[in-house]
């Protein structure tokens, strides 16, 4: 049976699509493709063969995503929380106080110019 074996990608809507790339790019390290997109390849993970990918669906009434009406939300692996929490507080970017250690790994969560909420995911050793 054919099946979905991993997230193809992940599509924003922006108001100001040129402007919120470049601070993606500046605030959270995304390199940009001639196309004007990010291509993440799983040769990017250190250790080699560790990243996952994960999809999930959530309640249409689910505190989750933030007050936002916002009907999708994007988890971005890091390889430093602390140091990348510390960059983006320096830039002024809104970081919500909350943190939540799991046994898979930390997790803390952003806004965004445009007012998307975003998990950051830093995985275990």
């Amino acid at each position: 049976m054919a099946r979905v074996t991993g997230i193809g990608g992940v599509f924003l809507r922006a108001r100001d699509p040129k402007a919120l790339t470049a601070w993606y790019a500046q605030h959270l390290g995304i390199q940009l493709s001639d196309y004007g997109g990010a291509t993440f390849l799983w040769s990017d993970e250190v250790p080699a063969t560790t990243g996952m990918t994960t999809w999930s669906l959530f309640p249409s009434d689910t505190e989750y995503f933030g007050p936002s009406p916002q009907t999708a939300m994007v988890n971005y692996r890091v390889d430093d929380l602390d140091a990348l929490l510390t960059q983006l507080a320096a830039a002024n970017v809104s970081i919500d106080p909350k943190r939540e250690d799991a046994s898979y790994g930390r997790f803390a969560w952003i806004t965004d110019p445009e007012g998307n909420r975003l998990e950051l995911w830093q995985p275990l050793p």
